[in-house]
């Protein structure tokens, strides 16, 4: 589950926050890192579990109405949605119940988020067109949770708030999280009961070596790559740089010279997406081209063993020469 995207989330988190703490330690960092990661594993599991805990209240709610209807001669209520298969299947899940009980973690302390999200899907029209269709299909199940996750938990300001006052690691991972979600629901197979497998924490070592030779890449060479900064881009105004800017642009660089597997537009795109969501409105812009720039002079001074697109024309800026830079100065907190 955990993926090459949200490494480096995670990584750009780290490395900003070890520049900002005086008592800089490695290996210290680097159990934080793997730490934070493990945090990002169990809000998956989490959040497949708030599924389980809204099929419980609304298997409640049907109990109550039920003996009501018989005290009173009414009609029964449908127990369509309350014994969703998919949802029930899940719920009976080894690998989701074996979290639940080694991490202790439920949602028997939040049953008012829960309630909250139960009537919020009993007036959604989703989960209306789903009780008065008359199909009855594992696939009908499955898909009206796919629908219903999309519209009321992936984008939902007060679960964020919640899952946020739970543990600061989940604050920017909900986003990433909230996809593999998704997709584990799309997977269900029926066929597999109880036995269906959940993502793995790590698609597999490969993964998990990248996050720790990338963390460390970037913080013991530090002072290379900022050179290699300064030396590629006297052109460039580092002081319109924002602080967050070098520390991604430095994780790029390691990236780069450190997995030859990686294309250079691959990590730039990358890194670009990136500053633009933690950095300023114009980081994205001012990064690519620099990265662009380093990248070029480090593969034609022979450091960088990889290959780029012919550049595109640019036209000065508005005809004037550019502006010299400093050399970048030194990230010290």
């Amino acid at each position: 589950m955990i993926n090459r995207e949200l490494i480096r989330i995670k990584i750009v988190q780290l490395t900003y926050a070890y520049y900002q703490n005086g008592n800089k330690n490695m290996d210290v960092a680097e159990k934080e890192l793997f730490f934070s990661l493990s945090k990002a594993y169990d809000l998956y599991n989490y959040l497949l579990g708030l599924v389980v805990a809204i099929t419980k209240e609304e298997r409640l709610r049907v109990e109550v109405a039920t003996q009501r209807a018989q005290r009173e001669e009414t009609e029964i209520p449908s127990q369509k949605f309350a014994y969703n298969r998919f949802a029930v299947q899940l719920e009976e899940n080894k690998m989701l119940n074996e979290f639940v009980e080694t991490q202790k973690q439920t949602w028997t302390d939040d049953i008012e988020t829960v309630r909250k999200l139960c009537n919020q899907i009993e007036q959604s029209e989703t989960y209306q067109a789903y009780m008065a269709s008359e199909e009855d299909a594992y696939e009908a199940d499955r898909e009206v949770w796919r629908k219903l996750y999309k519209q009321l938990i992936q984008d939902n300001k007060d679960l964020d708030g919640l899952l946020e006052e739970k543990s600061l690691y989940w604050n920017d991972d909900k986003e990433v999280v909230d996809t593999f979600v998704l997709k584990t629901i799309k997977r269900f197979n029926p066929e597999e009961k109880s036995e269906q497998k959940l993502l793995p924490e790590y698609k597999d070592e490969e993964d998990k070596e990248f996050a720790r030779r990338l963390f460390r890449s970037t913080i013991l060479n530090a002072e290379q790559y900022q050179k290699y900064m300064s030396d590629a881009s006297r052109n460039w105004d580092f002081s319109r740089l924002a602080y967050m800017d070098v520390v991604i642009m430095q994780i790029a660089l390691a990236e780069m010279l450190t997995f030859p597997n990686i294309p250079v537009t691959v990590t730039i795109n990358e890194y670009v997406d990136l500053a633009k969501l933690y950095s300023t409105s114009r980081s994205g812009n001012y990064i690519n081209g620099m990265l662009d720039s380093i990248a070029r002079y480090l593969i034609q001074e022979g450091i960088l063993m990889k290959t780029m697109p012919p550049r595109a024309e640019r036209r000065p800026n508005n005809g004037q020469p550019a502006r010299k830079s400093p050399d970048v100065a030194p990230l010290q907190s």
